[in-house]
């Protein structure tokens, strides 16, 4: 009630000084256009008028939203709304001046047209004026107020329009503690150029000096902000970054406008945002209406891919959330971030290991899951080599449990997350995920087989992607790890390569290909593999984050190279010989139908496996593995 009071009371404000401003125009008009004698003689009947007109005059201002739009945020679209508003005004006044007062009842021109277009300039300078110079004396009292409290001298990197979005948003309070103080710019045409008051002082390449004028003027630059252009293909990114630390700048980076989730605010820059391709663009509408409303199961939920899966499922509009973890503190961890999210979803959390068939079959039967996401897995390559048997517990038994509990529990899709490592095997993780594969693609070749006319077969469907970028695990935390401890950075070889994706890139597209599985263009495809464009070096991003930290590879933080571990080879692939790909028309996937024996057959391999468990049979598990993936290359010896 009193956000309505507030509100109410401001427009009942702004809705008067228009009114009495169109007065004001009116009689100055009259009294610039006409002498006193010509004026005395109109003045009486001018008084008559304007209640009416002022009337009609806050009818057109309420069409044209002049009482709606705040005045500390006055702009062109409301310079343009009452340059529209003024000329109906003008227009009306000429129409009630020749064809209606004057010949009917004045007997001469009342108004007159230059009186008309007097008032016309009048009119939108009265509108205009106040609004313009409230928001100059808000930008004034931020300016003020932004010394006086301290606030951080920023340099703004990237062209005008990226700049533009920055400099408004301090304007306006929405990014508080900081003003800019200067631009650079890679656009020659914004050499020279000022940007709301705010000059560019050059290209990235004149950081240095732009510091030490800045400097002498007595302006201490405390941080760089770098706007989306600065991370464009072609920019030396991380050597600007390290550039900017030895410095002693902080460094922070503005969202891009694309990303729809990320609210206006300055970030840290994280190594993520020095992909060396542009991130894939996600249909959020086709996410949102596809998950609004579900009832999701998350297995392996607080793990770093579980734990945003469990974000983007809550951000989409789900209803209901099952969160399955084996881990306390990360069970924890992601159902306090989802808890402050403040979404409407029902979010529930259970400690449960995938290994446990009857506990798993009873969290599932007893939700009732639509969809069901499955991210608990091993996943450390060489730790699986040494124990192996870990390994199939949970990435072949344990899927198959997932896979049958929200089978039994009617959910219309599961989706497993599996790896590039699934591509021709050479390690027990990459033949554990693609058995695990095979197993899924095999009950929803049953299912599709079973369904009836009209009926509709629930969907099992694995998606690949490859490395992701600070995923717990991945070489981004060892490599800053190593740094801080002042270095060598280790890596295995110098020609070792991988795919890499940010966790929400990945994430969003493994919902994606759930739509494609679950929409009207559904097919016989299966497995979904991520595009992730073009291989990275794991040496070059090793440099890379060695620069984000401001320091120089080889001079102050060695790299050094340790060998190829166990499992592991320089080259992943995408697809494996025998799989034919299908392009979907989903931006950012690639499908495959991988060929895949029948359920009895897993079965069969399945109780095989389980008979070389209980008997620490290593040879025995190998036998089976190189049985169902006849590519697999990992050795029992």
């Amino acid at each position: 009630m009193l956000h309505l009071r507030t509100m109410t009371t401001r427009k009942a404000l702004i809705v008067l000084h228009d009114l009495l401003a169109t007065a004001a125009a009116l009689l100055v008009a009259f009294y610039i256009r006409f002498e006193e004698q010509r004026l005395s003689v109109r003045v009486d009947l001018l008084w008559m008028m304007l209640p009416g007109i002022m009337i009609y005059a806050g009818i057109v201002y309420h069409f044209f939203h002049l009482d709606d739009a705040k005045w500390r945020f006055a702009s062109l679209p409301d310079l343009w709304n009452i340059f529209r508003s003024a000329t109906v005004l003008a227009i009306t006044l000429l129409i009630l001046d020749y064809i209606m007062v004057a010949p009917n009842v004045y007997g001469d021109f009342f108004f007159g047209k230059a009186t008309i277009l007097i008032y016309w300039v009048l009119q939108m300078f009265f509108l205009g004026g106040p609004r313009v110079a409230y928001r100059y004396f808000r930008y004034s009292r931020a300016r003020i107020k932004a010394t006086k409290n301290e606030s951080a001298f920023i340099l703004i990197l990237g062209r005008a329009a990226d700049a533009e979005v920055l400099l408004r948003a301090v304007e306006s309070g929405a990014v508080k503690k900081v003003w800019p103080v200067g631009v650079l710019s890679q656009s020659p045409s914004d050499r020279g150029q000022s940007i709301r008051g705010i000059q560019v002082l050059g290209n990235f390449d004149d950081l240095e000096r732009a510091i030490s004028d800045l400097a002498a003027r007595g302006t201490n630059v405390h941080r760089v902000v770098l706007t989306p252009s600065a991370f464009e293909p072609g920019v030396p990114t991380d050597t600007l970054l390290m550039r900017a630390r030895r410095l002693g700048l902080s460094t922070s980076r503005l969202p891009s406008l694309d990303d729809s989730v990320e609210a206006l605010r300055l970030a840290p820059v994280n190594v993520e945002d020095l992909l060396l391709r542009p991130s894939v663009k996600i249909d959020y509408r086709r996410l949102e209406n596809f998950i609004k409303g579900r009832s999701i199961v998350v297995t392996g939920g607080g793990g770093s891919i579980g734990a945003e899966i469990c974000d983007r499922v809550v951000t989409f509009g789900a209803s209901r959330i099952l969160v399955i973890e084996n881990s306390e503190p990360a069970l924890h961890a992601v159902l306090e971030a989802l808890k402050s999210k403040q979404a409407d979803a029902e979010i529930t959390g259970r400690l449960a290991d995938i290994r446990d068939r009857d506990r798993i079959m009873r969290l599932m039967s007893d939700f009732k899951p639509d969809i069901v996401f499955h991210a608990a897995a091993l996943k450390h390559v060489p730790l699986l080599e040494r124990d192996w048997g870990e390994g199939v517990k949970t990435n072949v038994f344990g899927s198959v449990n997932v896979a049958d509990a929200a089978a039994a529990s009617g959910a219309t899709a599961m989706v497993m997350i599996s790896t590039d490592k699934a591509i021709e095997p050479v390690s027990v993780l990459g033949a554990t995920k693609r058995f695990a594969e095979m197993y899924c693609q095999a009950l929803d070749g049953q299912f599709a087989r079973k369904a009836g006319p009209g009926m509709t077969p629930m969907r099992l469907i694995a998606v690949r992607f490859g490395n992701v970028l600070a995923s717990n695990g991945s070489v981004v935390p060892k490599f800053k790890a190593q740094i801080e401890a002042g270095g060598p950075v280790t890596v295995t070889h110098p020609d070792m390569v991988r795919y890499f994706m940010t966790i929400r890139e990945a994430c969003d597209l493994v919902v994606t290909s759930a739509t494609h599985a679950l929409g009207p263009e559904r097919s016989d495809v299966a497995v979904y593999v991520l595009n992730m464009g073009q291989p990275v070096k794991i040496v070059e991003l090793a440099e890379r984050i060695i620069r984000l930290s401001g320091l120089e590879p080889g001079r102050d933080i060695d790299v050094t190279f340790t060998g190829i571990r166990p499992g592991e080879r320089l080259h992943e692939i995408l697809f494996a010989r025998e799989e034919p790909t299908a392009e979907i028309g989903v931006a950012g996937v690639v499908a495959a139908r991988p060929l895949s024996p029948s359920l009895e057959t897993m079965r069969a391999w399945l109780a095989t496996l389980e008979q070389g468990l209980v008997r620490d049979d290593k040879t025995a598990i190998y036998r089976v593995l190189r049985d169902a993936v006849p590519d697999f290359k990992g050795e029992a010896a």
